[in-house]
């Protein structure tokens, strides 16, 4: 009962983010100094002055921006976004096919920085105040405190530059058919969008675990259960996983809105044909309706993630579930 009244609550919420953000992201799309119609017919376009006004009655760039607003609403919740101005094609093709990449590319980093932080976490966490511990934690303020364009910039610098191991960019070979693209091919181009990725998402996991297992290590039962001559390997195995997992589970999944932040920038410098290129190629056009279709996908997205958090904290949290309790 309390599950489904939560639910229920989310959703209006998510109803009410929508709607907030597709009429900020209308207004500033709209309000931007470029014009589509130059955009889409470029600087040195022949046409007509008859066939631009033509092209500009037919978008409604002269309606009001309230009817041009709920014009797009109207077709939004009939599952047309509209046509996209870069692309030549349908908003929801464009963004189904640039999805297909970033989902790839944002689960492979959110499962190699939440596995690898949670691991790294405990070990620091179990040797508070070592030489490893303090070089880590310095580490991954360094991270957290570093733009992702920087790091994928530094990471393509010296992997693919000076070491040459991995390609510069892309997701495929160029100039090769698609027929004669090998899955090794596909994983070489992921390795360092995935690296930079991971990299800028392991601080937080590697930061908020270490600091539950040093807060789980001074508790009373694991002064008992080292009375009892528990080593470290046991306590980690009997009682700080079990403590230690599911809270820090729930922080990955609340990450999701950073992780897709950076993989727009991350996408933008290994020119990697996912979401976040579309998005930057979209807002260099002055593309509306991609652009519009992209902040409330990418909305969408980041909310799910934050409502698997906030259901995950309530299961797994004996607080949160008393505190629900007596409200």
């Amino acid at each position: 009962m309390k599950q489904g009244k939560k639910l229920l609550e989310e959703s209006i919420r998510m109803l009410l983010l929508l709607i907030a953000v597709s009429i900020v992201a209308f207004l500033l799309i709209t309000k931007a100094p470029i014009d589509p119609l130059v955009s889409y017919i470029g600087t040195n376009s022949t046409l007509s002055e008859e066939a631009k006004a033509e092209i500009v009655k037919e978008w409604g760039l002269k309606d009001p921006l309230p009817q041009r607003f709920f014009i797009w609403v109207k077709h939004a919740v009939r599952g047309d976004l509209g046509r996209s101005i870069t692309y030549k094609k349908s908003v929801s093709t464009v963004i189904r096919t640039k999805f297909s990449y970033s989902i790839l590319l944002m689960m492979l980093a959110w499962l190699f920085s939440g596995v690898l932080g949670f691991v790294i976490g405990i070990f620091c966490g179990m040797r508070q105040g070592g030489i490893l511990d303090k070089l880590i934690k310095t580490f991954c303020l360094l991270i957290k405190s570093a733009p992702v364009f920087w790091i994928g910039l530094l990471a393509l610098t010296v992997f693919a530059v000076w070491l040459g191991w991995f390609p510069i960019g892309m997701a495929v070979p160029t100039g090769k058919l698609a027929s004669d693209v090998t899955v090794g091919d596909r994983i070489r181009h992921l390795v360092l969008p995935v690296f930079t990725l991971t990299l800028v998402s392991i601080s937080e996991v590697v930061l908020y675990t270490r600091q539950k297992v040093i807060e789980i290590r001074n508790s009373d039962f694991i002064l008992y259960a080292r009375a009892r001559g528990e080593n470290n390997r046991q306590l980690v195995r009997r009682h700080i996983l079990r403590n230690v997992a599911l809270p820090a589970i729930t922080v990955q999944f609340a990450s999701f809105n950073e992780l897709f932040g950076g993989m727009a920038l991350a996408e933008t410098v290994f020119a990697y044909p996912g979401i976040g290129t579309a998005a930057t190629a979209a807002a260099t056009n002055a593309d509306v309706p991609l652009l519009l279709g992209i902040a409330v996908c990418s909305a969408i997205f980041v909310f799910v993630g934050n409502l698997i958090a906030n259901l995950l904290y309530g299961v797994f949290d004996p607080r949160i579930r008393e505190g629900e309790q007596r409200g």
